[in-house]
């Protein structure tokens, strides 16, 4: 039928539009399907064909607004709705959406479980993929598969859940990667590493037999699989092979920001306080845009942790507390947040702070974690406070009778002297193991300790209580006997010499080819060789110094003669010796020091650069002394008598050249001025 003058042929349009659904060409198809609602805007076809189109170009956004201008042609397209909020990362939303369909079909219940595995609810998902396997057969088999083993994975990993062996194959490269997985959630590291080598094996294998892909396209999906067996190198220790193995997924920079997260924030975990200024790159990409959607929240957590020690390593440290008590905030059962607060302080150097931070922790919280109580212990020693410390080692539960722990609060106990409390944590942890662990072989080794314990801080009664109690328990053990007899020696003689019978005799064999004198003059033990060499010395004296006996030879040596001492020759034996003769002089009582030397003519005095001399020199009040000439004959020097004394200037004698005696030498040592800057 031929249509009228300005109307659509709506049979041509819907025509039109079946074909290009067909091609894929959902452009044309949505222009079409738009051109029949303008014409008939309740067709329900045309509706629902332009959804999808606006679906498969992913204008998912432009759907929801597009559904909700019309309820009634809307409603009955509840999958259509779901999936496009599912891809929105509005997953709780699509939820409500799917749990109103009445009687979901097979497309229901797979969309149901990719939200249910998006939400973390393993349970539930794994129920429903349990269901869809047992009740389906097609096509999709493989893949649904492939999703059980990634939910059981995800349970064991993230839930902490053991389940058990569904049988699942590996024949594909993502059942193998999820069976690595489950190996490595249970703690199997090399198993898992194995796995993921056979993985990357069979990826490589399959991508390549489609001509289409490239060598890129292989790198980027074998991306996820090299990047988990970094992770378990990373487990193993060997840090640097993980490391380069993340650098190279990273560097094919994979359009996967989950990808890039992992990868990103597994090199800061390495990095540690290290390497920094890298650390800070990766962490923008750890905390890019749109993670969030794509990890789990464990691992957004850990990411969110990362990030507070990286602001805590690079001194930061207000936008270290800032976030750390943010983090406190969204996980409260995590004791992360505390700590880092508790170190940010110590690297302050308020050590006083972080004991009040983590002391208000363990007691606002019901069941405070060890490790809190662990390092607040560790703290209280750092200041000192062994007595607060052995308080919070007492109070971690079980872990205080681990050998370990008993040793250190023993040890804590004696280093304040304080042996009563170190002796009932030992009577304590004995009782415990009585009654809970009887025969763990830690109970025989804590009651030996006890016992020496007691028997080192005089303690002997309770010592040999406790040996007593071991001799019931092994009666033929030798060792007891004799420390109880040891024990005994000290509170009870009779008791121990009375035990001492029950010793066995020694072998007899032990003694056989063994010659006593011998090995007494064999110089087994320190001062033998002494004894031997004072017993020859005494009896006969022998030409050789060497006596033979029948085993050994044993050589003496020659002793030597202690010469007299030599006497002083001004020696008086009617006088006392000097009692402190053997002291150096300036130790003994009666030295008063040498006397300062006095220099002459006030060298030193006065301004600088001046003497008294030229000072005296320049007195005109004084009268002046000149010095007469040499003559012939006479000394070098002429002496002259001063002014005012009587008989006017006296000549000296004249002495002969023969009777003349040098004078000695007048020349003064010229010793250095300390010099240095800023000195006078």
């Amino acid at each position: 039928m031929a249509a009228s003058d300005g109307q659509p042929n709506l049979s041509q349009l819907f025509s039109d539009l079946n074909r290009a659904g067909q091609a894929g060409d959902f452009n044309k198809a949505l222009k079409i399907a738009t051109k029949i609602l303008k014409h008939d805007p309740h067709d329900e076809k045309a509706y629902h064909c332009k959804v999808v189109s606006m679906i498969q170009l992913g204008q998912f956004n432009e759907v929801i607004r597009f559904m909700g201008g019309n309820y009634k042609l809307s409603d009955p397209l509840k999958f259509e709705r779901a999936y496009c909020l599912y891809r929105l990362n509005r997953t709780q939303e699509a939820l409500e959406v799917i749990k109103k369909i009445p009687e979901p079909d097979h497309r229901i219940k797979e969309l149901l479980g990719q939200v249910l595995y998006r939400l973390e609810e393993h349970d539930d998902c794994l129920e429903l993929y349990r269901d869809l396997i047992r009740n389906s057969q097609d096509e999709f088999d493989e893949e649904r598969e492939t999703n059980l083993a990634a939910v059981v994975a995800a349970a064991q990993m993230w839930g902490g859940k053991q389940l058990e062996d569904y049988g699942l194959r590996e024949s594909t490269y993502e059942l193998s990667y999820n069976a690595a997985c489950t190996q490595l959630s249970k703690g199997d590291v090399k198993g898992a590493e194995e796995k993921l080598q056979k993985a990357e094996e069979l990826c490589r294998q399959n991508l390549e037999e489609d001509p289409e892909v490239t060598e890129e396209d292989i790198e980027a999906e074998l991306g996820v699989l090299k990047t988990q067996r970094a992770y378990c190198l990373q487990l193993q220790g060997q840090n640097e092979e993980a490391t380069k193995i993340y650098n190279q997924v990273l560097k094919s920079r994979p359009t996967d920001v989950g990808l890039t997260a992992v990868a990103s924030n597994n090199i800061i975990s390495l990095n540690k306080d290290q390497n920094v200024f890298d650390s800070k790159k990766k962490i923008k990409s750890a905390t890019a845009e749109g993670v969030d959607q794509k990890l789990t929240k464990q691992q957004l957590r850990d990411i969110a942790f990362n990030k507070c020690l990286l602001q805590m390593y690079t001194n930061q440290n207000e936008a270290c507390r800032k976030l750390a008590r943010s983090l406190q905030e969204d996980y409260p059962d995590q004791d992360m947040p505390v700590l880092i607060q508790a170190a940010q302080h110590c690297r302050e150097k308020h050590r006083q702070k972080a004991v009040e931070l983590l002391s208000d922790h363990i007691n606002n919280r019901p069941n405070p974690s060890i490790t809190m109580k662990l390092t607040l212990a560790q703290l209280h020693l750092n200041q000192g406070n062994a007595g607060q410390a052995a308080k919070v080692l007492q109070s971690v539960g079980e872990l205080r009778y681990k050998p370990n722990m008993v040793s250190t609060l023993v040890n804590l106990y004696s280093s304040m002297e304080n042996i009563e409390g170190a002796a009932e944590v030992l009577d304590t942890t004995i009782y415990w193991y009585k009654e809970n662990d009887s025969s763990s072989p830690y109970l025989v080794q804590l009651m030996r300790a006890s016992s020496q314990f007691k028997l080192k801080h005089g303690q002997a009664q309770k010592a040999t209580e406790i040996l007593e109690e071991l001799r019931s328990m092994y009666p033929d053990d030798v060792k007891t006997i004799a420390q109880l007899i040891s024990a005994y020696s000290q509170c009870d003689p009779k008791k121990g010499e009375q035990i001492s019978k029950e010793l066995p005799p020694l072998d007899p064999s032990f003694f056989s080819g063994v010659d006593i004198e011998a090995l007494e003059k064999a110089a087994m033990t320190m001062g033998t060789r002494k004894k031997a060499a004072k017993a020859a010395a005494g009896g006969d004296k022998a030409d050789s110094p060497v006596e033979e006996t029948k085993d050994s030879v044993i050589v003496q040596k020659k002793k030597k003669r202690k010469k007299k001492g030599k006497l002083p020759k001004n020696h008086d034996p009617s006088v006392t010796p000097d009692p402190e003769r053997w002291l150096p002089i300036r130790e003994r009582s009666y030295f008063k020091g040498r006397r300062k030397r006095k220099q002459k003519d006030g060298v030193g005095k006065g301004t600088q650069g001046a003497t008294a001399g030229a000072a005296s020199d320049l007195d005109a009040s004084k009268p002046q002394v000149t010095p007469s000439s040499p003559r012939a004959g006479a000394s070098g020097t002429s002496q002259s008598a001063p002014a005012g004394a009587s008989g006017g200037t006296a000549q000296p004698e004249m002495v002969g050249p023969r009777q003349q005696k040098p004078q000695a030498s007048s020349k003064k040592s010229k010793k250095k001025k300390g010099g240095g800057k800023n000195k006078w």
